[in-house]
């Protein structure tokens, strides 16, 4: 681990300390209250929470920047990061300091006025933990309580640390490390709680949610989302009850369950809100072969925060088998209803398709309708059951069942926020289409993911047809949802998936970054865009805003990577070639600051040596590509500009070099484990064969289009 404390950053005025500390007295002070984190969501001029306030809106009510102002923003300062992987996090702003975390679960403190770097922290993450991650080593964000950060880390711990100097407080390990659970959430405090979940469910683990004491890191309380072994267990009565609706021995799979991402909560009614993940393996059949509703997987869960007591729970996808988490994020609202009545609701649009306003007391069925494009499911009951056409689940060897929407879902973790004036959820939405084929045979492994599909039969073929089909379904857009007419309002439909998550303002603004590398702000009434700044790179993370000096902020971390860059291949450049180029940006009105000139692109050409192995080799190493490197190499081997493209490898041509990085693990400092636990050394040469094979494919589709430009 290390601690970098940066001394000389620009001195701050005695005046402007002086109104600082009028303003927000407790964020200047070591004491951070669950009141201080619902005051300053109130005021706008902090930032104390991932989600802003416990309703988790993201609705800044700041109105400096707004639709007549909006043409005068532009970047004030920007900080350059030390990693070139996905950026996911929302960054905090307390006290005239911006918290973030990069990739790899780093921590840097910046001066909110001047980009100054103050600290910064790195927990030292053994890089070859990032092969136990399913969608990128990311982080969301740090949780702030008392004189306190809060980070989980990749590997399973949770980490304390010192607001003020970046040292570390206390470091509690979170989960069995021995297994292939990882955390990329962010943490929320409540009452002195810190929650965190964790992640691992493609790779065989049973999710949960841990609650810890913010002073000593103790755990407090442990919430299981997925039953243990029957008779073997200890479990509480909310999970004998769910053991009635699992079948087989799922436990021996690990169950899944993980709540790796969302979560809520209502001081008034003391309700914490968890969204629960897919089953482990997404595959039902292997894990629960009589079917059954498999609780609590996809499901949102209501606990009390103090003790981790079951309340209620509702299943957005029972009988979960196509990797349809419950985890995307959860917004509290109270919403007028069209006779008038106002409910105290909670909302969400999980990865299923399907958009869900439910009573947050309660957790009765509202309403709810599809806000994406869906053919495994006719609509909802009047329970908000999903109604499952005849022949959705891919049950049967050999046959493929084309879904949408795919694994990615309608929505994915991107943050979506909430304008209460408006009383319009905006949805950081796509369609996407995956061919789900049952693993014929399937068993788990120790590394890799463990699914329960056949991975490799369904990768894109090298056929320019089939690539453009694939790109027909694939799109993405910025939706504004009414979630009491269940209907869309207006859309910004966007060049490919994957887009940022979510800002809305009372400015009338909502602002959101592109896979194309635009940061852009909309106009909330009818979806206009207002603005634009060229980022150089693709944005994910959600933004936000604070005010400073009496000036009105907005920043955003930009970064391209997470789960559709690193895995999708082909399909993956939907939105233009982009690469990535991870840094903090920060505007305001006036703003004089330029970026550097944008990185050239300049990938090595695709140059394989001849393929001349045989067709069976080819095929093994086909489905032990499928199997252990399309997760972060790409579908059929198509890599993106995150994670190096193998096609383009030098060490195609070098047999010992492959087999000493992806057998013997030499670039295992760098993340690239090395497989000999899973493959022989033949075995991992097939896959060398089968990369030379496609590259070879790809070569002759890209001459042809070449050609015909």
């Amino acid at each position: 681990m290390s601690l970098i404390a940066c001394t000389g950053a620009s001195e701050r005025p005695a005046e402007i300390e002086a109104v600082r500390s009028e303003t927000t007295p407790s964020a200047a002070g070591s004491g951070i209250t669950g009141d201080d984190i619902q005051a300053a969501a109130s005021s706008g001029r902090e930032w104390m929470s991932y989600g802003l306030g416990y309703d988790e809106k993201r609705h800044s009510p700041l109105r400096q920047v707004n639709s007549d102002t909006v043409s005068g923003l532009g970047l004030t300062w920007f900080a350059d990061l030390d990693t070139s992987r996905g950026q996911e996090a929302t960054p905090l702003h307390i006290d005239g300091t911006l918290y973030v975390t990069t990739a790899w679960s780093m921590v840097k403190a910046f001066d909110a006025t001047t980009g100054a770097l103050l600290w910064e922290y790195d927990p030292g993450v053994d890089r070859a933990r990032g092969v136990m991650a399913c969608c990128d080593v990311v982080n969301r964000g740090v949780a702030a309580w008392g004189d306190k950060l809060f980070m989980g880390a990749l590997d399973g711990r949770l980490i304390a640390l010192d607001r003020k100097t970046g040292e570390e407080v206390w470091s509690t390990v979170t989960v069995d490390q021995s297994k292939p659970y990882t955390i990329t959430g962010a943490p929320r405090v409540v009452n002195g709680k810190v929650l965190i979940g964790n992640g691992g469910a493609e790779f065989g683990v049973r999710g949960y949610l841990g609650a810890y004491d913010a002073e000593t890191g103790e755990e407090v309380w442990r919430f299981y989302t997925v039953p243990g072994e029957p008779g073997v267990a200890d479990d509480p009565a909310y999970l004998q009850k769910a053991a009635e609706t699992w079948s087989g021995e799922w436990w021996d799979l690990g169950g899944g369950g993980t709540v790796w991402d969302s979560m809520a909560y209502d001081p008034d009614l003391d309700l914490l809100y968890i969204g629960v993940g897919n089953g482990s393996p997404w595959n039902q059949i292997y894990r629960s072969p009589e079917g059954g509703d498999n609780l609590y997987l996809s499901s949102i869960v209501a606990l009390r925060p103090d003790t981790g007591e079951y309340v209620w729970h509702f299943q957005t996808t029972p009988g979960e088998t196509w990797d349809y988490t419950a985890t995307q994020h959860i917004i509290l609202a109270d919403l007028t209803m069209t006779d008038g009545s106002v409910r105290k609701a909670l909302m969400q649009a999980p990865k299923n398709g399907f958009f869900y306003t439910i009573d947050r007391e309660t957790g009765e069925f509202i309403s709810g309708d599809n806000y994406v494009a869906i053919n495994w499911a006719s609509g909802l009951d009047e329970n908000g059951r999903p109604i499952e056409v005849e022949g959705a689940r891919y049950t049967e060897e050999g046959e493929t069942k084309l879904t949408m929407p795919g694994p990615l879902g309608g929505h994915n973790w991107h943050p979506m926020a909430y304008n209460p004036n408006r009383q319009l959820v905006f949805i950081p939405a796509m369609n996407t289409a995956f061919p789900y084929m049952h693993g014929e045979d399937w068993e788990a492994k120790p590394i890799g993911f463990n699914v329960g599909l056949d991975t490799a039969a369904n990768m894109l073929p090298a056929d320019k047809a089939a690539r453009d089909e694939a790109e027909q379904m694939s799109s993405g857009m910025l939706l504004a949802w009414d979630p009491v007419a269940q209907k869309e309002v207006w859309r910004v439909d966007h060049r490919g998936p994957w887009n940022g998550g979510i800002l809305s303002t009372a400015g009338d603004l909502v602002f959101q970054g592109n896979s194309s590398g635009v940061f852009a702000a909309y106009s909330a009434a009818d979806g206009r865009k207002m603005w634009d700044f060229p980022a150089q790179t693709g944005i994910v993370a959600a933004p936000m805003s604070y005010e400073l000096d009496g000036e009105q902020y907005v920043a955003v971390l930009a970064g391209w990577g997470g789960a559709f860059p690193i895995s999708a291949g082909y399909v993956s450049t939907d939105g233009g070639v982009v690469p990535n180029v991870s840094r903090l940006l920060v505007f305001k009105l006036g703003g004089q600051a330029t970026l550097p000139p944008a990185p050239e692109l300049n990938d090595l050409p695709i140059d394989p040596p001849p393929s001349r192995a045989t067709t069976d080799v080819i095929a093994l190493g086909k489905r032990n590509f499928g199997q252990y490197c399309s997760v972060c190499h790409g579908d059929a081997a198509i890599g993106g500009t995150v994670i190096p493209d193998l096609r383009r490898s030098a060490t195609l041509g070098n047999r010992e070099t492959w087999l000493a990085i992806v057998r013997d693990g030499l670039l295992s400092s760098n993340g690239m484990v090395g497989f000999s636990e899973v493959m022989t050394k033949d075995e991992i040469d097939a896959v060398r064969q089968y990369v030379i094979a496609r590259a070879n494919e790809d070569r002759i589709v890209g001459d042809r289009a070449a050609a015909e430009d």
